[in-house]
């Protein structure tokens, strides 16, 4: 898939319906992240960040760039774009956002918005060691195929959820950042 394929399929098709299901039963704490999709000679990859571990929520899990919603952004586009930039250092310069997908709750009591954005390959990153550990990318095939998609059954206060599973190499990608990764490859999958 072109640049030009991706942006046209995003942008043409109606979201689907999500394939995540969990719902907290508390109030939420609104966050964002971006889903980088970076350009790199011709092929198109997804930019993931593996957090540190010393963090307190989800240490060494694999991400998206972004967090928690502060008083001064003014939309989940503008946290998605502060957090990137203060996370891996990646300038909004280089960003090219094309919209978002449907909202996700979590275990940890967030409802996070993913803000889908091509991202040009002539930056370098600057890594905050605070927050992440490392930066990696994953050739957005990979995601489109099917047989990548994990599905397992849990069960939390007695019901039902699916968590989500999509390992490529050493990394294990789960959880909201697998299920963004489902919901945006059923969207891109839409007319195959």
């Amino acid at each position: 898939m072109t640049k030009d394929e991706f942006i046209q399929r995003f942008q043409m098709q109606a979201l689907p319906a999500s394939a995540h299901k969990f719902r907290y039963p508390h109030k939420l704490k609104s966050a964002a992240v971006l889903i980088p999709i970076v350009c790199n000679q011709d092929k198109l990859e997804v930019l993931f960040t593996k957090r540190a571990n010393h963090l307190t929520h989800h240490p060494g899990q694999i991400s998206f760039p972004g967090g928690k919603v502060e008083n001064f952004d003014i939309d989940m586009t503008a946290t998605a774009l502060r957090e990137t930039l203060e996370e891996i250092g990646l300038q909004s310069t280089y960003i090219n956002v094309l919209g978002q997908l449907k909202p996700y709750q979590t275990i940890s009591g967030f409802e996070i918005t993913p803000i889908v954005a091509t991202v040009t390959n002539s930056q370098s990153y600057q890594i905050d060691e605070n927050e992440v550990s490392e930066i990696f990318h994953v050739p957005l095939s990979h995601f489109l195929q099917r047989q990548h998609h994990i599905q397992i059954p849990v069960y939390h206060h007695g019901e039902h959820h699916n968590v989500h599973f999509m390992p490529y190499q050493q990394y294990n990608i789960w959880g909201a950042t697998a299920a963004m990764l489902h919901d945006l490859s059923i969207l891109l999958n839409q007319d195959n």
